[in-house]
């Protein structure tokens, strides 16, 4: 087993050596031995300890849950780190969704403000009719998907949610349903429309859960300037499931 300065360390894993310094001075990374004159020497343990910290850090774990792996990590089996990393990433995939679908609804409605006001402006001064102050205007350039779930490959149709979880997530999307303004049947399920104002981020966070237990669905958020859309997809032979959810009667 190789041993290395801090020098050699922080070329090879990337972190600084003042950033070495500081993680060993909370725990994260202690070097085994020093040398005679008091320098740190680290070993190939210390390597890959480094390696998992940088992994982690890039995956946006924060510093007190980087110390948590760490803790198992000195455990010394791998199963227990990476089944408690598994959930961490896991809960950022939920978190990054949700931010994707809210950056696209303002992205959709900035392009549309954008667009209204690169018209000629009103004569006069500015009122209700004038481009900053009234909506922006029917721009298909603005219309994104903000999220997209695709459904596993030759999934089963069925669910997987147990008993004690589903009259809470029928609940859900009642009231999630009942803010609807139009339901449509499509080819291979559903388009559902709301008005602009929806949280799309409760929207999000609902079909990600929904796609988790039921995995032969597909899902698509579509915004608008004018509403956000949820298209329902689902093989053939779910339809009664789809409409059993979902509804597909104008509302």
């Amino acid at each position: 087993m190789g041993t290395y300065t801090i020098g050699e360390v922080a070329e090879r894993s990337g972190f600084t050596a003042s950033a070495l310094r500081y993680y060993e001075g909370i725990g994260l990374v202690t070097p085994p031995t020093r040398t005679d004159a008091g320098y740190r020497l680290y070993d190939d343990r210390s390597l890959a300890r480094l390696s998992f910290i940088a992994r982690a850090k890039q995956l946006g774990c924060s510093l007190e849950q980087i110390t948590d792996l760490v803790e198992i990590w000195d455990g010394g089996r791998c199963g227990p780190v990476q089944e408690r990393f598994h959930r961490l990433v896991t809960d950022k995939i939920s978190d990054a969704r949700r931010q994707v679908a809210e950056l696209t609804a303002l992205t959709a409605d900035l392009q549309a403000a954008a667009a209204q006001l690169s018209g000629p402006p009103v004569d006069g001064p500015c009122g209700p009719d004038c481009a900053c102050v009234t909506d922006g205007a029917d721009d298909p350039a603005s219309t994104a998907v903000a999220i997209t779930l695709t459904a596993k490959p030759d999934a089963p149709i069925a669910c997987t949610l147990g008993a004690v979880d589903l009259p809470g997530r029928l609940e859900e999307w009642r009231a999630m349903l009942a803010k609807a303004t139009a339901r449509t049947r499509t080819a291979d399920g559903v388009r559902i429309r709301f008005n602009r104002t929806l949280d799309i981020a409760t929207l999000a966070q609902l079909v990600e859960g929904e796609q988790e237990y039921c995995v032969f669905y597909t899902f698509a958020i579509v915004v608008t300037p004018e509403e956000i859309a949820l298209d329902v997809h689902a093989p053939a032979g779910a339809e009664a499931m789809v409409e059993e959810l979902f509804g597909w009667e104008a509302v």
